[in-house]
């Protein structure tokens, strides 16, 4: 919310982030991190029958998005400036792209601009946003994708974005269809304060480089509160980093967005590929895969057909990730780091964590549950199963127990590896106070139920 919009501006565009779309973040594919500027009706069809034939539908990648380069080269409609696809690229236009995609029970999305010219130099929606808007929604649009790039200036102030960005929303709203609105401006201007009244989703940080860790100059800034230059080239390590201030913005229906996923792109290890997922799935990123899924290797469907850790980004609660510490390891930061994270589920007392190591070497690390669980004394008393799923237990199921803790657990990481584990209380309905009382399950379970509604 921002102190300066009157109540009657926010009462306007307040409906695009509470109209019952994006309650959990979104997942499917987009064509731009493997295809870039050259997306075809071919390629897209195709992807759309893969996410069927492979499955990956059936866990929840349901969303087939068309990136920048779509454009007619010859611009837009004379008359009336409507949108027009480029029928090389699209022979069949856009509309009877989409309408194949729906008949396969797949949602359809489009990418524009909220400037002058796309990041690719086609036309973009800045001054065209209702005719877009409008044609988007004939062509049967579920998603748009709204970049940033040759804005005219018209960024520098929440408010100045908020302004450009709104037009588009209130432009959706006005057609009457269910339009996700994933808003682009890379963090730029704090959105994460201001976007969730106007969007379901809203990039934080400047694009993603298919890297770990690599420092590039041209993603500057050290985290993106008060960035001036969000840049591009973002190592994925760098994303998290950015993402793990931010998370008290998120909850149903808005969603923190770390950009597409870069697993089976082939700049990383699988282990790195496997923090890179698991990281995106708890910190509850949109799940928008890069690669071309026409032709997915093993190792690749593999990691991101792990229904635990896709679970854990879908969960009903809608909690918010919490970093409970980052500590660099032997003292330098540069060197690497080891974290904890913890996410409250919706099958509490059942939770979830992970230890991220950044670091080129293994580490082992020793989990106190008094800072897992800092301020629930409750949690901290329970004996747990640490189930890790990331390995697959005798069923052939994501989630095999590593044996029972009870405040501590002592666990080995490996360089660049993130281990994930769904914490099973064995004993819950025992525990005792310290006066002898029972612990009251339901009672507490309210509690935190509680305690998300206020954060939210």
């Amino acid at each position: 919310m921002l102190p300066f919009l009157t109540v009657v501006a926010l009462a306007s565009v307040a409906q695009a982030a509470d109209n019952g779309l994006a309650l959990s973040p979104p997942m499917g594919w987009n064509t731009y991190n493997h295809f870039g500027c050259s997306p075809t009706e071919d390629i897209v069809l195709q992807s759309a029958q893969a996410l069927v034939s492979t499955g990956l539908k059936d866990l929840g990648y349901n969303y087939v998005l068309i990136d920048d380069c779509w454009h007619s080269p010859a611009g837009r409609e004379p008359g009336t400036n409507a949108p027009r696809e480029d029928k090389e690229k699209f022979p069949h236009g856009l509309k009877w792209l989409a309408d194949q995609i729906h008949a396969l029970d797949l949602k359809f999305g489009i990418y524009s601009d909220a400037g002058t010219r796309t990041c690719g130099n086609q036309f973009g929606s800045l001054g065209f946003e209702e005719i877009d808007a409008k044609t988007y929604a004939g062509w049967g649009v579920d998603y748009l994708k709204y970049d940033n790039c040759n804005n005219e200036g018209q960024s520098g102030t929440p408010q100045i974005s908020y302004d450009r960005f709104a037009k588009m929303s209130t432009a959706l709203n006005a057609t009457g269809r269910p339009i996700v609105y994933a808003m682009c401006n890379w963090g730029e201007d704090q959105p994460w304060n201001w976007a969730g009244t106007i969007a379901h989703l809203w990039r934080i940080s400047g694009d993603i480089m298919d890297e770990f860790s690599r420092f590039d100059p041209r993603c500057p800034c050290q985290d993106m509160l008060d960035c001036k230059l969000p840049g591009y080239h973002c190592a994925m390590t760098r994303i998290i980093d950015f993402a793990a201030l931010l998370v008290s913005k998120i909850g149903s229906g808005r969603w923190n967005d770390m950009d597409m996923l870069e697993v089976g792109q082939g700049g990383m290890t699988k282990e790195e590929y496997i923090t890179h997922f698991s990281m995106w799935a708890i910190l509850k990123s949109p799940l928008i895969l890069g690669h071309d899924v026409r032709n997915t290797d093993d190792e690749t469907r593999e990691i991101i057909t792990n229904d635990a850790v896709i679970a854990l980004n879908q969960d009903s609660w809608s909690s918010q990730p919490i970093r409970m510490w980052n500590r660099p390891v032997q003292g330098d930061a540069s060197d690497g780091t080891v974290s904890l994270w913890n996410l409250v589920l919706s099958t509490w007392p059942t939770s979830a964590i992970a230890v991220l190591n950044t670091s080129d070497r293994p580490q082992t690390v020793t989990l106190d549950f008094a800072e897992i669980w800092p301020d629930n004394a409750y949690l901290r008393s329970l004996t747990y199963s640490f189930e890790d799923l990331w390995q697959k237990d005798d069923t052939g199921k994501w989630g095999k127990s590593i044996g029972t803790f009870t405040k501590t657990a002592r666990i080995r990481v490996e360089a660049h590896q993130t281990k994930v584990f769904r914490t099973v209380p064995i004993n819950a309905n025992t525990v005792k106070r310290s006066n002898g009382e029972t612990w009251n399950v339901a009672h507490e379970r309210v509690k935190v139920l509680r305690e998300l509604q206020r954060r939210k």
